[in-house]
């Protein structure tokens, strides 16, 4: 089997599972616990705490841990939504960012917040001065993906909030989920006050994930309960989760520092193979990219049929992210950037880990090569 979905999820590490089985047998009392049993649980959940933001390079105090990427980006949003209303209710987004973003801002407006939706380049990337011309005297949060899960385009986090600091009283968050592992972000140095980050994206558990939120940001919890979390995300802690995330992070990061490089040659491979497919049309940038993701469509081709044929050979892609693929509906981020119906109702996404080799990725490029000329022949 080659499997080029880690954008929807990834495997995760055997010492990662290893992790959990051990926490959970030997340390599975509630960390709010006063007894022994649930102090030794405390002090292993406070040690991932102190673990993922180091790795991060944050403060301990300012992890909360998260179900995952869609608690993360929610409790971002409308915690600060909610919170800091009396000021002002307009929130700047993009028109890329993953469903959970979307559909947060969604809500709010059903709620009597507006949003501005900021366009893309047919290179899938925001202009930074587009933002701050959107920028009005209510708004309170900008809100922009760090690599977009479908094609792979990396958005100038660096320069935005650059100039989000000549406005200090908006706060800037980012969903990190694609970029953690493969592209590092200073959080401090580029000013953000909320980043996301979901561990089944980085050889993780799924139902694991944290979102960094800067000391001095105040947020309105989703979820009331018994204050976990310095009272900002309720709820019995997963303690074992949390800590096999603190370990998929680490390997992850070491694997980053040692393999980025090589990740970028596996993905130069499969793409030079689609390059001599005349049907072939390549939507991930060639500039500001992602290590790990390639977004492509063949004309003629639906991208389910596609995915199956695939599938036939042992090779797992996606067509949109996985939490959009079974709506069966184009792409929105192909869609903003120009890209037609046509063209995005037929779009494959691969994405790759550091655990995919050179081999996979040229018996990849000859199985699409090979499907693609029997899937012509078929539809003759």
């Amino acid at each position: 089997m080659i499997y080029f979905d880690n954008s929807a999820t990834t495997k995760p590490f055997t010492e990662v599972l290893e992790s959990f089985m051990k926490v959970s047998s030997s340390y599975f009392g509630n960390p709010s616990s006063l007894h022994q049993v649930g102090g030794q649980a405390e002090k292993l959940l406070s040690q991932a705490h102190a673990q993922i933001a180091k790795i991060l390079g944050v403060k301990t105090s300012e992890i909360v841990f998260t179900s995952g990427g869609t608690e993360g980006n929610n409790l971002a949003i409308k915690g600060i939504a909610m919170e800091h209303r009396g000021r002002g209710k307009h929130i700047i987004t993009t028109e890329i960012e993953h469903d959970s973003v979307r559909n947060s801002v969604k809500q709010l407006e059903e709620l009597g917040f507006e949003v501005t939706y900021i366009p893309v380049t047919k290179d899938g990337r925001v202009n930074p001065a587009d933002i701050e011309r959107a920028i009005r005297h209510d708004t309170i949060l900008v809100s922009v993906i760090h690599i977009n899960n479908e094609v792979g385009s990396v958005q100038p986090i660096q320069e935005i909030g650059t100039l989000l600091k000549d406005f200090p009283k908006i706060y800037f968050h980012v969903d990190h989920v694609q970029g953690v592992g493969k592209l590092p972000l200073d959080f401090y140095r580029y000013g953000i006050d909320l980043c996301t980050i979901s561990g089944h994206k980085f050889h993780g558990l799924k139902g694991t994930g944290a979102l960094f939120v800067k000391d001095g940001v105040r947020i309105s919890s989703l979820l009331s309960g018994g204050g976990q979390e310095g009272k900002r995300r309720n709820g019995t802690e997963n303690v074992a989760g949390m800590v096999a995330m603190a370990k998929a992070l680490r390997m992850s990061e070491d694997l980053r520092k040692q393999k980025v490089d090589q990740l970028r040659q596996i993905l130069g491979t499969i793409k030079s193979g689609l390059k001599q497919i005349p049907e072939a049309t390549i939507h991930t940038p060639e500039t500001n990219e992602a290590p790990h993701i390639l977004n492509f469509s063949l004309k003629g081709i639906k991208a389910e049929v596609f995915v199956h044929a695939l599938e036939q050979e042992g090779i797992y892609v996606s067509t949109t992210s996985a939490c959009s693929s079974k709506r069966n509906a184009p792409s929105k981020t192909l869609i903003a950037m120009g890209v037609s119906t046509d063209q995005a109702e037929s779009a494959i996404r691969i994405s790759l880990s550091y655990e995919n080799t050179l081999q996979e990725a040229e018996r990849a490029v000859k199985a699409i090569q090979n499907s693609v000329k029997r899937l012509r022949e078929v539809m003759k």
